[in-house]
């Protein structure tokens, strides 16, 4: 997987040898700690909502993060931080190309 050329990546909560990722609440945590890398940037109450950029979300029954790559054009580190996380933890992923 080339994440640098992907729309968007699914971040699943399933390891590469197909255990489910703890803790339970991993997605939810990842993507509040995304909240302030935003259109426009951070904002105050931000932190009170998911940034579009980065979304919790459940797909088939599989906890996942969907990322934006517009995470990517206006906060490489962000995006980095992100994409590494997953690797790190050896999570699957998946992408959505660009048309």
């Amino acid at each position: 997987m080339s994440a640098d050329t992907a729309k968007e990546v699914f971040i699943q909560g399933i390891t590469r040898d197909g255990r489910v990722f703890r803790p339970s609440d991993w997605a939810e945590r990842l993507a509040g700690v995304m909240s302030p890398f935003r259109p426009g940037g951070a904002l105050p109450g931000s932190h009170l909502s998911y940034s579009p950029w980065c979304v919790p979300t459940v797909i088939n029954g599989v906890k996942c993060v969907v990322v934006n790559s517009a995470l990517r054009h206006a906060e490489p580190m962000a995006w980095d931080f992100v994409i590494n996380f997953a690797k790190d933890n050896e999570l699957q992923m998946a992408e959505l190309k660009a048309e």
